[in-house]
C-alpha cells in the first residue's frame, strides 16, 4: 500500500509552479493559462471513460492517474486549494447524495 496522497502530487504541483517550463510539464500546463489545463483535462476525462468502458483495468490505473494530476494542476492554475475541495466535499457528505443532489438542483449549482 502506498502513503502517496493526492495532497502530496498537490503540493508537488505547486513547487513546480516555480520551475522553468522548458524543464518542467506542470509549469508549461500552468503557464498556457486554467482553459488549456481544463482541456488537457477533458481529454484525460474521455480516455479514462473509454478505459473504463472498455474493462481495460491497467489503463484504466494509468487514465485515472493522468485525470487526477491534471484536475490538481487546474487547481494550481485556478488559485483552488486541495482543502477548499474536501472541505466542499465533507459539506456534501452531511446528508444523502439524492438530498445533496436536490439541494445543488435547488440552488442552480
Amino acid at each position: 500500500m502506498t502513503t502517496f496522497t493526492l495532497t502530496d502530487l498537490a503540493a508537488i504541483i505547486s513547487a513546480r509552479a516555480g520551475a522553468a517550463a522548458a524543464s518542467s510539464y506542470t509549469k508549461s500546463l500552468l503557464e498556457a493559462g486554467p482553459a488549456r489545463v481544463a482541456k488537457k483535462l477533458g481529454e484525460e476525462a474521455v480516455e479514462t471513460v473509454i478505459a473504463a468502458v472498455q474493462s481495460d483495468r491497467a489503463a484504466l490505473i494509468c487514465e485515472s492517474a493522468d485525470l487526477l494530476y491534471h484536475l490538481l494542476v487546474l487547481f494550481q492554475a485556478s488559485g483552488i486549494s486541495m482543502q477548499e475541495v474536501l472541505a466542499e466535499l465533507e459539506r456534501r457528505t452531511q446528508q444523502s447524495g439524492h438530498e445533496e443532489k436536490a439541494a445543488r438542483t435547488t440552488a442552480g449549482v
